[in-house]
C-alpha cells in the first residue's frame, strides 16, 4: 500500500501548506482507518488514509468513503480516526466520502469482527450481510423526516432541537455505555421516541405471559431494572398472541428501563405474525422493520430509523442481528433450530452465533425461544450461560393439545391394517370429528405429487437414464420426469430387473391433496406449501395440506393436526434428525387448539402422530423438548460430536486442501478426519475441537488462508459448525 508516515514526512512543514501531490490534511486526527471492500483473506485488515480538509466535517467513524487501492476504485468504511498512521508506511487521501450517513456505529463493528473471527471469514464478507446497500434518495427522505421528528419533539419538550445523528457526532466516537447504567427516560419521552407509553405499556408489560414460565416474572423483573439476563424457554402451545406476545413483554420490560430491543425470527411469515401484534400493540411508528424480502428501498429506508435511534424496538431476519439498535439492553431470537437463520453465504454464520457474541461484546441479555429446544439452546443451559424458563405443567397441560400416537398398542389393536395405512384409522377418526368445528392441518414430509419413484417389483430407486437423476411425476396424467434434467422418461424401465411399471417411493402435498379430497368427498382440501405460500385460514372447516415450515395459522388453532410420514421423516440420516423433525412437530402441534380451549371457541384439540415409535415421539407426547435435548446432548458429549464439540469443513482441490491441512499442524489438540473424495479433484477434511480452543483453531485457520491466499494457490472453502455434514 502506497501510504506515508506522517510525522517523519511533515517534520518541520505547515499543515497549512499544501505539499506537492499531497492535499491539505484535517488539522485534528488527520488520518482515517479503513475497512476495503475485499474478501480477499490476506486483505483482511485495515488500511490508513489521509482526510483531506475538504472532507474532515464528513469523515466519521461509520460513515461509506472511497479510496484509491492497487489502481482502483474501491468502496469503504471508516472505523475510526487517529493522530498518526502506521510508521513507515505511505499514505494516500480519501478519494470521497460516499454518504455523511453512519451506517456502521462501534457496536456493529465489534460483533462483526467477533463473527468473522469466530467462523474463520474476513471481515468484509460479514460487513456485507450487516450493512445494506446505499441508496441516496432514502437518505434524504430519513433525514428531512428525522429532522420533523426531533423539530416535533423539541417544541414539545420546550427544548432547543437536537442535531440528527449523523450530522456533527458519530456513536463510533462516544464511549460504550455499561448496562443498566443509563436512567429511564420520562414516560412522555419515551413515547416520542418508541411511540410507546401510558396504561397500555404497563398492562403488558405485567401480562402474565413471562410469569407463566418458572423464573420469568424474575426474568422481566431483571430487564425492568437495567440488568442483562439470559435466558432460554420452550413456548407454552396454543396460548392467545402465542409467542410473539412473550417476545413483546420481554422487549418492554427491556424498554422501560431506557434501553432498546431486537428480535430476529426465521422468515417473513413469522415476521408478519410478529408485526401484527406489534402494529396493534405499539403502533406502525414503534419499531423497525428489517428484511431482505421488503426490498431494497424499504428495507434501507428502515435500517436508517433504526440507526438514527427512531424506535427501541428492531425486529426482522437473519441479517436483522445486525441492527444498530441504540443501547441494546436485550437480544432475542425465535425459533433457532430453523435452517433459515443459517447465513448461505461466507462466513455461512448463524444468526443464533451473532446474537450470542453480540451479547457477549455488548454486555446485553439474550432470549432464547422456540417452540421446541435445539441441542446448542440445551448446551447453554448446561453450562449455565443462561437460565431456563420452565413452563409451568399445569398450564402446559391445560394449554396443549392431546397427543395420539398411531403405533401405539391401543391403536395397533384397532386398526389391523395400520402398517400398511399411511392415514391411520385413528388420524382418519380424529379428522372427522374434528371437521364439525373446525380447520384440521395435515403435515406431510415433501411438496409436489410423487416426488420420488420406484421400481414396483424390486424396489429399486427410479433413475433418469441420462443423468442418473431422480424420477419424479407432477401429476396423475404425465409421464415421469427427472428432476434435475427435465427429462422425461417415457420408455423407461429398471436396469436392475428390466420390470416397466412404477411405484411412489414418496407422496407429496398435491397428492396428498387427491387422496384427502376422496376421503373427505364434502370437505374444502387446501395445499399449503413454499411454493403456494398461505399464512392464514379462516376458521371453518377444511382440511389444509401442508409441508413443515408452511402451515398457516388458523384464526382460533386447529381442531386437529394429523402429522403423517413420521418415519420417513426419521429414516434420514444425519445427526439431527430427530431434533429437527421433533421441532417440525411441535412447530405444527402448537399450531392446535388446546385441551381447554378458548373463551367462545371448543377446546378438545387433538394431535394425531403416524409412524412408528421413536424418542422424538415420546417428547411430542410429552411435549417437553427440553428432556429429549438434554439426552441429544449427553450423548454427543460422550461420542464428542456437535454441538458439544465444535468442527470445521475444510474443502477443495485436493492438492491444496492436503497443504493446507498439514500447515495448520494442530497436534493431538484437534481431531482431524480426512481427505473424503468429494470428486476426482477435491478433497473434504474434518475438525472437531473444543470450544476451549475455537479462538486458536480458527485464528489459525484465518492465518493459513491468508497465506495461502498471498501465494495465489486455489481457493478453499471453510465452513466451522456446518449442519449436514453429519
Amino acid at each position: 500500500m502506497n501510504q506515508i508516515n506522517q510525522p517523519s514526512l511533515l517534520a518541520g512543514f505547515d499543515l497549512s501548506t499544501e505539499l506537492p501531490g499531497i492535499p491539505h490534511m484535517a488539522a485534528h486526527l488527520p488520518v482515517a482507518r479503513v475497512v476495503i471492500e475485499s474478501s480477499i483473506p490476506h486483505l483482511d485488515r485495515p488500511f490508513d488514509y489521509l482526510v483531506p480538509v475538504q472532507l474532515d466535517a464528513d469523515a466519521h467513524p461509520g460513515v461509506r468513503v472511497k479510496v484509491r487501492f492497487a489502481g482502483q476504485e474501491l468502496l469503504g468504511f471508516i472505523t475510526e480516526r487517529l493522530e498518526h498512521g502506521e510508521p513507515g508506511i505511505k499514505l494516500q487521501p480519501l478519494r470521497a466520502v460516499v454518504s455523511p450517513e453512519v451506517v456502521l456505529s462501534a457496536p456493529v463493528l465489534a460483533t462483526a469482527r467477533a463473527v468473522a473471527e469466530r467462523y474463520a471469514g474476513t471481515l468484509w464478507d460479514v460487513l456485507r450481510a450487516a450493512v445494506p446497500p446505499r441508496m441516496a434518495r432514502v437518505e434524504k427522505e430519513v433525514f428531512e423526516e428525522s429532522k420533523q421528528r426531533h423539530h416535533a419533539t423539541a417544541q414539545a419538550t420546550h427544548k432547543t432541537p437536537i442535531e440528527p445523528v449523523g450530522e456533527h457526532e458519530s456513536p463510533l466516537t462516544q464511549p460504550a455505555q455499561e448496562p443498566g447504567a443509563s436512567q429511564p427516560a420520562a414516560r412522555g419521552e419515551q413515547s416520542s421516541i418508541s411511540g410507546v407509553g401510558g396504561p397500555e405499556q404497563l398492562d403488558a408489560l405485567h401480562s402474565p405471559s413471562l410469569a407463566e414460565y418458572e423464573g420469568g416474572a424474575h426474568f422481566a423483573a431483571e430487564l425492568a431494572a437495567g440488568n442483562s439476563p439470559r435466558a432460554v424457554l420452550s413456548a407454552i402451545p396454543n396460548r392467545p398472541g402465542h409467542w410473539p406476545a412473550l417476545l413483546l413483554e420481554a422487549a418492554l420490560a427491556t424498554m422501560e428501563s431506557g434501553r432498546g430491543a431486537l428480535i430476529v425470527v426465521p422468515d417473513s411469515r413469522d415476521l408478519s405474525r410478529l408485526c401484527t401484534l406489534l402494529d396493534a400493540r405499539l403502533g406502525t411508528g414503534g419499531y423497525v422493520r428489517l428484511s431482505a424480502e421488503d426490498g431494497q428501498t424499504p428495507r434501507y429506508r428502515n435500517f436508517l430509523k433504526a440507526a438514527r435511534g427512531h424506535a427501541q424496538l428492531v425486529v426482522g431476519t437473519r441479517n436483522a442481528a445486525f441492527a444498530p439498535v441504540k443501547n441494546l439492553g436485550l437480544a432475542m431470537i425465535w425459533d433457532d433450530a430453523d435452517a433459515s437463520h443459517a447465513e448461505p453465504r461466507a462466513p455461512y454464520h448463524h444468526a443464533r452465533e451473532v446474537l450470542l457474541l453480540r451479547s457477549e461484546v455488548e454486555k446485553v441479555g439474550m432470549l432464547v425461544a422456540a417452540p421446541g429446544r435445539s441441542a446448542e439452546a440445551q448446551r447453554l443451559i448446561r453450562s449455565h450461560w443462561a437460565t431456563e424458563l420452565k413452563a409451568n405443567r399445569v398450564l402446559l397441560r391445560a394449554h396443549a393439545p392431546r397427543v395420539i400416537a398411531a403405533s401405539d398398542e391401543f391403536e395397533q389393536n384397532r386398526d389391523p391394517l395400520l402398517h400398511a395405512a399411511r392415514l391411520p384409522a385413528a388420524a382418519w377418526r380424529e379428522a372427522k370429528k374434528a371437521l364439525q368445528h373446525g380447520p384440521v392441518l395435515v403435515q406431510v414430509a415433501r411438496t409436489g405429487f410423487m416426488p420420488a419413484l420406484r421400481c414396483e417389483r424390486c424396489r429399486t430407486s427410479a433413475r433418469c437414464q441420462e443423468c442418473t437423476g431422480p424420477l419424479a411425476l407432477k401429476d396423475a396424467r404425465e409421464a415421469p420426469s427427472c428432476g434435475w434434467c427435465g427429462k422425461v422418461a417415457a420408455g423407461w424401465s429398471c436396469t436392475e430387473c428390466g420390470f416397466m411399471r412404477l411405484r411412489a417411493a414418496s407422496i407429496g402435498a398435491d397428492r396428498t391433496v387427491e387422496e384427502l379430497g376422496r376421503a373427505f368427498p364434502n370437505v374444502n382440501v387446501v395445499a399449503a406449501t413454499g411454493a403456494k405460500p398461505i399464512f392464514e385460514v379462516p376458521d371453518i372447516p377444511a382440511l389444509i395440506v401442508a409441508t413443515p415450515g408452511a402451515e398457516p395459522v388458523a384464526e382460533h388453532g386447529y381442531a386437529a393436526v394429523l402429522l403423517l410420514d413420521g418415519d420417513r421423516m426419521l429414516s434420514r440420516e444425519a445427526l439431527r434428525t430427530g431434533e429437527e423433525v421433533l421441532n417440525r412437530w411441535m412447530g405444527a402441534a402448537s399450531l392446535a387448539r388446546g385441551t381447554q380451549g378458548a373463551p367462545g371457541v371448543p377446546g378438545g384439540g387433538t394431535v394425531v402422530l403416524a409412524g412408528d415409535p421413536s424418542e422424538p415421539a415420546r417428547a411430542l407426547i410429552r411435549f417437553d423438548a427440553g428432556v429429549y435435548a438434554d439426552a441429544e446432548l449427553a450423548e454427543r458429549r460422550e461420542l464428542q460430536l456437535p454441538p458439544a464439540v465444535r468442527t470445521a469443513l475444510i474443502q477443495g482441490p485436493a492438492v491444496t486442501a492436503d497443504k493446507f491441512i498439514e500447515a495448520l499442524n494442530f497436534g493431538d489438540q484437534v481431531r482431524v478426519h480426512g481427505p473424503v473424495l468429494e470428486d476426482d479433484a477435491e478433497h473434504r477434511w474434518l475438525l472437531f475441537y473444543s470450544y476451549a480452543d475455537g479462538s486458536m483453531v480458527t485464528k489459525k485457520l484465518r492465518s493459513v488462508r491468508a497465506t495461502f491466499s498471498a501465494a495465489k494457490e486455489p481457493i478453499l472453502a471453510i465452513r466451522i459448525d456446518p449442519d449436514g455434514i453429519l
